[in-house]
């Protein structure tokens, strides 16, 4: 699929229009998921009895920092030992489970209520750990810029990059995302991601 294809300028729309349908669409996502909040959790538990969630600290806008909440998908203690480590595609920490809600984003379902909060968005750079950025900031030119707008749940660099997919390339998709925003490209990329999310496509 052709990036430019359907990121054309637009109308910009107000930051009061985007919080209201976030949070009307965290809403009816919680309702709509709640069978899910049932089966994961149990899912999670029966493979290795560990904790069902997994919360860590992020990076939001105006560099503001809040936790996000995932459903865990590596083992117990994945980075005792090594710090922090960037996920990577084939990755040994990785449980059954895990693998399976990560092709589909049902990991990031617990997100919904971050964004509900007013952390996070659904569209926008994806919230980075405190402790990357640190470094991120200093390898490459404007990353800073992404703390201009409010995290998210999806985006241009999460359609189009992969788990591992570096960051300068990321950061790319983050800087066209703010130039380009629009209400409407907000629409189409939610939609783009229930699609890949359907086909349990995502990492690929």
């Amino acid at each position: 699929m052709e990036i430019y294809v359907f990121i054309e300028r637009g109308g910009r729309s107000t930051p009061l229009l985007k919080r209201v349908f976030d949070i009307a669409l965290s809403s009816i996502g919680l309702i709509i998921s709640f069978p899910l909040w049932l089966t994961i959790p149990l899912l999670i538990w029966l493979e290795d009895r560990g904790p069902i969630f997994y919360t860590h600290p992020r990076v939001g806008k105006d560099g503001s920092i809040f936790n996000i909440f995932k459903f865990r998908t590596m083992i117990v203690d994945a980075e005792k030992g090594t710090g922090a480590v960037l996920a990577k595609d084939g990755d040994l920490r990785i449980t059954k489970t895990g693998k399976i809600l990560r092709a589909t984003a049902m990991d990031e379902l617990p997100q919904l209520i971050n964004i509900l909060k007013g952390d996070m968005s659904f569209v926008g750079p994806r919230p980075e750990r405190p402790e990357f950025i640190k470094r991120f900031l200093k390898e490459i030119p404007n990353y800073k810029l992404r703390y201009k707008v409010v995290p998210g749940l999806t985006g241009i660099a999460q359609i189009y990059g992969r788990y591992d997919t570096e960051a300068r390339k990321k950061i790319r998709y983050d800087l066209l995302y703010i130039r380009r925003y629009s209400f409407m490209l907000d629409i189409k990329l939610i939609l783009i991601s229930f699609w890949i999310t359907f086909r349990g496509r995502w990492g690929e």
